[in-house]
């Protein structure tokens, strides 16, 4: 079902000071910050030869981050993404395996424009895993 990694999702409590840190010590490419407020964060992608890193900000008061920033107030490790061909598909079969999606278990629009689900950590050896239809 899963088949490539898409990004590793950082929440972090400044976007430009990590920006910063990415361009300017480590040397990669940064996208622009996009605002995403139906998922309520900021992104910027550090853009890696194999996968990307994804930095995010919490923005709104309902933002799931800013949770995770208060208790990871350096920021840290948030989700992991993997890549499926259909996610519908993937989406039934998970159900199916009695697996928790969080938000509803119909897909949402995206960083890249592409449909997404969140599956609960506890059902994934403590990770948050994003899927999303490429």
């Amino acid at each position: 079902m899963i088949e490539k990694l898409n990004h590793i999702a950082i929440a972090v409590p400044n976007l430009e000071d990590a920006i910063s840190m990415y361009r300017n010590v480590l040397g990669a490419e940064v996208t622009e910050p996009l605002d995403l407020p139906e998922h309520g964060v900021r992104v910027a992608f550090v853009e890696l030869e194999n996968t990307k890193v994804e930095l995010l900000l919490p923005i709104g008061e309902n933002s799931p981050i800013t949770s995770y920033l208060n208790k990871n107030a350096s920021g840290g490790m948030h989700h992991i993404c993997y890549e499926v061909s259909d996610i519908i598909e993937a989406r039934d079969k998970l159900l199916n395996n009695g697996m928790r999606i969080l938000g509803g278990s119909e897909p949402k629009i995206g960083a890249h424009g592409k449909p997404v689900l969140f599956l609960h950590p506890k059902d994934f050896c403590g990770t948050l895993i994003e899927l999303e239809q490429v």
